[in-house]
């Protein structure tokens, strides 16, 4: 699948770089050495172009088995509000990230304990180079896990002037930060004219033009506190039904989709939105597979909006209980979601995942087969390692 390039550094690359590095070293006269005699040549002379050691996240990845690459690209969730147990669960799997839910807020969700929530997520973290990424659902509105949320939410900023967006989700974001959470999955980029839609209330507005001014202004509150998402690409307001419960599609075609569905999520793009969320829902005319699961749509928001972030699944929880027989699988799934293209899958859990049927050390053996087979493209794992890493440490430097 053609990919936007993010600086791409091999395997092969970085094991190459000690005999590199090497070979020039011998190649070189030492000081004070006899120097050979300049004698005219027909042939020209060539200069070797420096090779820069590796950095701390390309070492990292080199370092990397393949079942610990698989994993590092998993963020998942597990139910509790014990900052211990919930480091141990991230280390058991060697987890890239976690997604707290409502059940993980101390004090629940309508009297959030900010102090106890900085602990939890604090002991989380740790004190890697590379920590997990921790991320959250706060939309405002309809959809948030720490309550009190300060700023309205999408159904009331759709009636207010887009500056009042971009406040909203500042001081939305200043809260996030000052408990610890590094990525909001809150920036719905879906356009919906119907109120009967369950993404209506979630959404900016009702057509392109007016949710495309309020996405960049959401992504642009955001900048410098946490890492904006936008989802659920490629838009949920053109397939009708709830991809909760269903794999809701469309008949719109590529043209009309360009024209209603793409503004949005191209501006939070130019804004410098960091993650993409896949939808589980399809479009027939251009892939009836969801777009979770679709190289084409990977390829579409690579190449024709010029993504070069994290692309991450909406919870593949939702695909598996749609109901769909071909979706039940949640290895295969998850196989599938990583041969289309993303970087990141995203997956929430009960206490016990084996009670709806998920095996999280046979979901990563999984996926590290179909990269030994070829169904998964190694090197492709390769990149979202490295662009997790860098984000990672981005976020570490920031700090």
């Amino acid at each position: 699948m053609a990919r936007a390039p993010r600086n791409r550094v091999t395997i092969a690359t970085l094991l190459m770089l000690p005999l590199l590095l090497g070979s020039t070293a011998c190649a070189s006269p030492g000081v004070g050495g006899a120097q050979p005699a300049h004698t005219p040549s027909a042939t020209p002379s060539t200069t070797s172009t420096p090779v820069a050691p590796p950095d701390a996240a390309e070492l990292a990845l080199a370092a990397m088995p393949l079942e610990q690459k698989i994993s590092s690209l998993l963020m998942l969730h597990a139910p509790g509000t014990d900052g211990a147990a919930l480091r141990a669960f991230v280390d058991r799997y060697r987890l890239g990230g976690l997604i707290l839910m409502g059940d993980n807020m101390p004090g629940g969700t309508d009297a959030t304990d900010l102090a106890a929530l900085g602990a939890l997520t604090a002991t989380i973290r740790g004190t890697d180079a590379f920590p997990p990424l921790i991320g959250i659902d706060q939309e405002g509105g309809d959809v948030m896990r720490i309550g009190p949320d300060p700023a309205p939410g999408a159904d009331t900023l759709r009636g207010m002037p887009a500056a009042a967006t971009a406040d909203a989700f500042r001081a939305r974001s200043e809260l996030l930060a000052s408990a610890g959470i590094a990525v909001n999955f809150g920036v719905v980029a879906d356009v919906s004219a119907d109120p009967g839609s369950f993404i209506y209330t979630r959404s900016f507005g009702s057509d392109a033009a007016a949710s495309s001014e309020r996405v960049a202004s959401a992504v642009a509150g955001e900048k410098n506190h946490v890492l904006s998402t936008l989802k659920h690409f490629p838009g949920h307001g053109a397939a009708p039904g709830d991809s909760h419960h269903t794999v809701p599609s469309s008949a719109m075609g590529l043209e009309e989709w360009r024209a209603t569905e793409a503004p949005p999520f191209r501006a939070g793009i130019d804004a410098g939105a960091e993650l993409v969320m896949f939808g589980h829902l399809a479009y027939d005319a251009i892939d009836a597979a969801p777009a979770s699961l679709s190289p084409e749509w990977h390829r579409l928001l690579r190449e024709e909006l010029g993504f070069t972030g994290l692309a991450i699944t909406d919870d593949m929880r939702m695909l598996q209980d749609s109901g769909d027989p071909r979706y039940a699988d949640p290895v295969a799934n998850t196989i599938a979601a990583f041969a289309a293209g993303n970087d990141v899958v995203l997956l929430t859990l009960p206490a016990d995942p084996a009670t709806v049927g998920v095996d999280i050390d046979a979901m990563i053996a999984g996926v590290a087969a179909a990269v030994r087979t070829g169904a998964i493209d190694a090197a492709q794992i390769d990149d979202s390692v490295l662009a997790v890493l860098r984000v990672k440490e981005n976020l570490n430097s920031s700090e």
